[in-house]
């Protein structure tokens, strides 16, 4: 798990480096920070779902995935809960800025693939670059929102161990072609969907959507047990 620790380390240390960048930064150019990443978010998002769309063999998935995720979110108010927690130790929007980076970092092609090519084949090229990309976005990031962006750090790490130990002890070919695509239209909808929460334009809880990411890996999972 080499790469993975990599990427974990890289979002830690581009954190504590935005955060020493943030203490000689302006309010307005900190204001100004907070409209990039809200256009970044949306921009990625969009990206991962035009990028995937063409490669997606069930049109309707995503669809249903977010209808079911959504009403199970909302049946649990995940999005209410997190914030909460994260209100007892900070007044900021740290809760917004960390719900955005950890789509960012855990929902993307090289987040997914990386584990699996590390688990396989030993390959961490996929693992090293998303490092690189998660070390400029945690710089951001920690000099936008504050330290409290280091927790998107242990959540990559599970979300990457989870899937090298999946690789690993059961089958790589589990986290195919199709279901990376499917992954990466619901993961692309919600990036975007958290870049509307930080430009203010509309207040889509992201956090309640989150469980649309588990219906596509039911439903292959299912099509694996039934052969539909």
């Amino acid at each position: 798990m080499t790469g993975t620790i990599v990427n974990t380390g890289a979002i830690i240390i581009g954190t504590i480096i935005g955060c020493v960048i943030k203490k000689g930064i302006k309010q307005r150019y900190h204001d100004a920070l907070f409209n990039a990443m809200g256009f970044v978010a949306i921009a990625v998002g969009i990206n991962a779902v035009v990028s995937h769309m063409p490669e997606s063999k069930y049109p309707v998935l995503f669809i249903v995935s977010l209808a079911l995720g959504t009403l199970i979110g909302e049946v649990l108010d995940i999005d209410a809960k997190f914030n909460g927690l994260i209100g007892k130790y900070s007044k900021s929007n740290l809760g917004q800025g960390l719900s955005t980076a950890i789509l960012l970092n855990c929902i993307g092609t090289l987040s997914i693939l990386g584990p699996v090519m590390s688990a396989i084949y030993g390959d961490n090229t996929y693992l090293y670059t998303n490092a690189t990309l998660d070390f400029v976005s945690s710089i951001v990031f920690g000099s936008t929102y504050g330290i409290g962006m280091v927790f998107s750090a242990p959540v990559l790490f599970v979300w990457q161990g989870s899937i090298y130990l999946v690789a690993n002890f059961l089958s790589g070919s589990f986290f195919s072609a199709p279901l990376v695509a499917e992954l990466s239209i619901v993961g692309g909808i919600l990036i975007a969907s958290s870049g509307l929460n930080i430009l203010k334009i509309k207040d889509c809880k992201t956090l309640n959507m989150l469980p649309s990411l588990f219906i596509p890996i039911i439903f292959f999972i299912a099509k694996g047990i039934i052969g539909f």
